[in-house]
Formats: C-alpha cells, sequence, structure tokens
C-alpha cells in the first residue's frame, strides 16, 4: 500500500528556511570570531530573532548589523549585532540558576538566557517594545523570563538582587543604581567609554564581598546611547 507524501505546511516551510538562516548566523558571524560557549551557541540555534522584531523588519533578523527598532515614543531603540550580543554573553561567563536583570534587550536576549539561567527580568521602557517582548517569549515558552515595565536606568529593585545585570547599550552614567541591586559578588556587563579618548568598549564591572572589584573590558563595540544613561548636561552662566 502507498503513502502519499504531505506537503509542509506554509509555516513548517518558514520554520525551516529560518532554522537554516539562524545556522548560517552561527556558523558564519559567532563561531569564527570566538564564541565557542557550546550552550550559548545552542541558544542562538535555538532562538528565532525575528519574533523580537516587527513584522516589517523580519527579514533583518539575522544580518550581521544592529538593528534599529522604533519605540511607540518614537524614540529610536537598536537590537545589538548578534555577534556583539553572543560576546557579551559569553564574556559574562553566565552560571546555571542565576538570577539576570536583562535591560533594553527588547526580548531576544531574555529569550536566550532563559534557557542558560534560573531567571529573568527584562526591563523595559517603552510599551509597545514591551508589548512586543512578552508576545515574543509567550510563543517560545520562556516561563521564567517576567517583563518589567519601567525606568531603564532605576533597574528593578523588587526583583533584586541580581547575581548578573544586562544593559543593552551605551552607558555614560547613571550604573549606581544598578550596582545597588547586584549580589554581593554580582557582575554588571554594559558598553561603555572607559576613560576619555578610547573608543567604545564591552565590559565587565565585578563586585566581591559587596564591593567594587575591578573593571575588565572585553572587547571593542560600538552602540548607540541607551535612554537614560546619558550623561547629564553641564550648564554654564
Amino acid at each position: 500500500m502507498s503513502q502519499t507524501a504531505t506537503a509542509p505546511t506554509q509555516g513548517e516551510s518558514q520554520g525551516a528556511a529560518t532554522a537554516v538562516l539562524r545556522r548560517t548566523m552561527v556558523d558564519r558571524q559567532l563561531r569564527p570570531y570566538d564564541v565557542t560557549d557550546v550552550q550559548l551557541l545552542e541558544r542562538f540555534l535555538e532562538t528565532p530573532r525575528e519574533l523580537f522584531l516587527p513584522s516589517e523588519q523580519a527579514t533583518l533578523a539575522y544580518s550581521d548589523l544592529a538593528i534599529a527598532v522604533k519605540a511607540s515614543s518614537g524614540r529610536k531603540r537598536a537590537l545589538l549585532p548578534p555577534l556583539v550580543l553572543a560576546r557579551m554573553l559569553q564574556g559574562a561567563e553566565i552560571l546555571p540558576g542565576e538570577n539576570v536583570l536583562d535591560i533594553g534587550g527588547v526580548g531576544y536576549a531574555p529569550a536566550l538566557l532563559s534557557g542558560l539561567v534560573g531567571k529573568v527580568v527584562a526591563l523595559e521602557s517603552d510599551p509597545g517594545l514591551a508589548a512586543l517582548g512578552k508576545t515574543g517569549l509567550a510563543a517560545l515558552g520562556c516561563d521564567n523570563v517576567r517583563v518589567v515595565e519601567g525606568p531603564l536606568e532605576k533597574g528593578v529593585p523588587a526583583e533584586a538582587p541580581f547575581d548578573l545585570i544586562i544593559v543593552h547599550g551605551r552607558v555614560e552614567a547613571g550604573l549606581d543604581a544598578l550596582f545597588e541591586q547586584l549580589t554581593p559578588d554580582g557582575r554588571l556587563l554594559a558598553i561603555v567609554v572607559p576613560e576619555p579618548g578610547a573608543g567604545q568598549q564591552a565590559v565587565l564591572f565585578e563586585r566581591q564581598g559587596g564591593r567594587a572589584a575591578g573593571e575588565r573590558p572585553l572587547f571593542s563595540a560600538n552602540a548607540p546611547i541607551l535612554e537614560g544613561f546619558e550623561k547629564a548636561l553641564a550648564f554654564s552662566l
């Protein structure tokens, strides 16, 4: 008795196509540039980035560039390039069971983290981006991620302390409130200009016993200033 093969549905075809794009992203963008953490690479292979972009930008999901997304407030935000994000997450030395605060990751980074840590709090200041993140996270069944709306620079004190805080953008000022939300031996990861005249770098700030324990530059990385972390303007009379 012969059997007739069933043609794949449109959704199945799209899923297979994006899986190929994710594999290409990992093989051509991440692996050649020292992203070697096996579990992290698996998360990039498993997590559809297009779920966290407006539908009209879905075709850009696996490009090697930062993707500007327009917040409902009219302000522009950007998803970091996959390579920058991957190297930041690898440099954070993530441990299973950790409590992580992700600031401005538009849902994608929290989705990646959900399979690596115990709990993720995803902080978004923009209602539209928060809704986009919630929809994508729900579609993936990321039950250990909670999306919270509020000013990015304030963090989420009610959910503290955090083992790791990740800021998705360049920071000029405003980290003090976040440092207070770390565990005594916690880490904070952000893109900063470490000294005048230097270029932007992804830097891991570390604590030991509740005190600052140094800054570890990871690699050069460029990102727009994240809202709420701008340096205050100086006025002269």
